[in-house]
């Protein structure tokens, strides 16, 4: 009787830093590049623009990116769920749009409810997204066909909730208005956060551990776990520090990092998570092997359009009030491209939900930075569209690579 292959992750481990490299070597060359060169172009971002400008990396500058991208990241979140469907939703932005609009006409023109207009505008945003979903994954119209009506119809919607006002302003006591401007000055909040994040991943780890040491599977030395977590922490409390230099711990972060985490958590750990990924790597063998694609569809795109909503909310906050323009531009756009840049691939089934802060991130920096330095927009729109392709670029050749050397 011929003995089982031993696990290759327990000999590289095995092999120490000479197995790791290894391991990292044969990555690179199969083509599972992952979020690398996500995070390097960050770091050559921060680099470049702290040298042209001297003020990018300050923590005034860097607490405002933090703001800045938690309303088009919620929204790349939803995007980046339907993306690992292998579609896309081309209504966020004027469901964005829509979503200010209603609250805006609600809480402030008819003296709803504060929570309520909020949760009413949320909950429009899911029947949306309900509706397309319906239409997508029941009646079989392809979502493009769809969602792009549904860009039509929600922008001129949004102008009719609006009636006579061309802008309705967001009053200095509104929640909403907190969702941008609300700071939590007391340090201990970005260190307990920090300190909240780090223990949390090192107890996953842990937890996963003792999950494939009870099924007999290779684990990973105490030695490593030591190092994910020490990382975990430097990065978590340098940004808790940095923070905590200008206004402390900004609300918007928070809410944000909540979404993050809560995708995550649904994506990784859920089955409802692995039918998204295995609808979107192929629906026929998904159906096949028991999955409600449907329902799975339906639901995506319900959430995405939930998520666009909330977004709208936030880019309303930070614009100061809702009005008949907002959400379109290039909005759509860079929720779209901030999905893709960070890592998810337009080609359904490949992709994490951190997808979302990278690529929030990357956008945001270019913008913040040619602003620091005076730029016009359109070099702004040059630059983000030569990094949207590069990153569709290196997804094909990522496939391409993984494909030749057997590994999809």
């Amino acid at each position: 009787m011929t003995e089982p292959a031993p696990d290759p992750r327990l000999l590289v481990r095995e092999r120490g830093l000479a197995g790791y490299l290894a391991d990292f070597r044969r990555r690179i060359s199969g083509g599972e590049l992952g979020s690398l060169p996500v995070v390097v172009g960050l770091v050559i971002i921060a680099v470049v623009f702290e040298i042209q400008t001297g003020t990018f990396l300050t923590p005034g500058n860097l607490s405002n990116i933090s703001v800045y991208i938690a309303g088009p990241g919620i929204m790349a979140v939803g995007i980046v769920l339907v993306l690992l469907l292998g579609e896309i939703d081309l209504s966020i932005g004027s469901m964005a749009g829509l979503s200010a609009a209603l609250w805006a006409v609600l809480s402030v023109t008819h003296g709803v409810n504060d929570l309520l207009a909020i949760a009413l505008a949320i909950a429009a945003g899911a029947a949306v997204g309900t509706l397309h979903g319906f239409f997508f994954a029941k009646i079989g119209v392809p979502a493009f066909v769809v969602t792009l009506a549904g860009f039509l119809g929600w922008s001129g919607l949004q102008i009719w909730v609006m009636g006579n006002e061309g802008t309705i302003n967001i009053p200095r006591d509104s929640l909403v208005r907190d969702f941008t401007t609300h700071y939590f000055s007391d340090i201990a909040f970005a260190y307990g956060l920090a300190a909240l994040i780090t223990a949390g991943y090192v107890l996953a780890l842990l937890r996963t551990e003792r999950r494939r040491e009870r099924a007999a599977l290779a684990t990973r030395p105490v030695a490593e776990i030591v190092l994910r977590g020490g990382l975990v922490a430097l990065a978590s409390f340098t940004v808790a520090y940095t923070l905590n230099q200008h206004r402390g711990l900004p609300l918007a972060l928070v809410i944000f990092l909540g979404i993050l985490f809560a995708g995550h958590f649904v994506l990784r750990h859920t089955t409802y998570g692995r039918q998204i990924y295995a609808v979107g790597g192929n629906a026929e063998a998904a159906r096949r092997a028991g999955i409600n694609v449907v329902r799975v569809r339906m639901t995506v795109f319900t959430i995405a359009s939930s998520l666009a909503a909330l977004g709208g909310l936030f880019w309303a906050a930070q614009a100061g009030g809702a009005s008949k323009s907002l959400g379109s531009g290039n909005l759509l756009m860079n929720v779209i491209a901030a999905a893709v840049i960070g890592g998810t691939s337009l080609f359904g089934g490949r992709g994490w939900v951190w997808s979302a802060l990278l690529g929030t991130l990357v956008i945001q920096s270019i913008t913040t930075g040619l602003n620091l330095l005076g730029m016009a927009a359109e070099i702004q729109y040059m630059i983000t569209g030569a990094v949207l392709l590069l990153a569709v670029v290196l997804d094909s050749v990522s496939r391409r690579t993984q494909r030749t050397a057997g590994r999809t």
